[in-house]
């Protein structure tokens, strides 16, 4: 993996940990890492969620903001795709995951 997607990689770990850390109710997270098919998929799940779960803030142009509140936003702009759900049958949680197109297959 080349230095700017690990780069990348990093930013979008701290964002969404950020953010699980911050908005979710529960005492730890679990990050998991995977590399396929030139893709890089980042999950974090938390121990439970808001009433709507995730939400991209836009601000209007020209609004500033606190340094805060703008992750799912960075996190949207850099990566190839994201989403969020529900975790399954264990309990109140949400995974939030995103991933990252790179090059050849290389290990992490």
């Amino acid at each position: 993996m080349d230095e700017e997607t690990r780069e990348t990689a990093v930013l979008v770990v701290s964002e969404l940990v950020t953010n699980a850390v911050v908005h979710a109710a529960g005492d730890h997270v679990i990050c998991e890492i995977r590399q396929s098919n030139g893709k890089l998929r980042i999950a974090v799940e938390d121990q439970g969620y808001g009433p709507t779960g995730p939400q991209l803030h836009r601000t209007a142009e020209g609004e500033t903001e606190g340094e805060g509140g703008r992750g799912l936003f960075l996190v949207d702009s850099i990566c190839s795709g994201w989403g969020a759900h529900d975790t399954s049958g264990y309990g109140p949680g949400r995974v939030v995951w995103a991933e990252l197109s790179h090059g050849a297959e290389q290990s992490c």
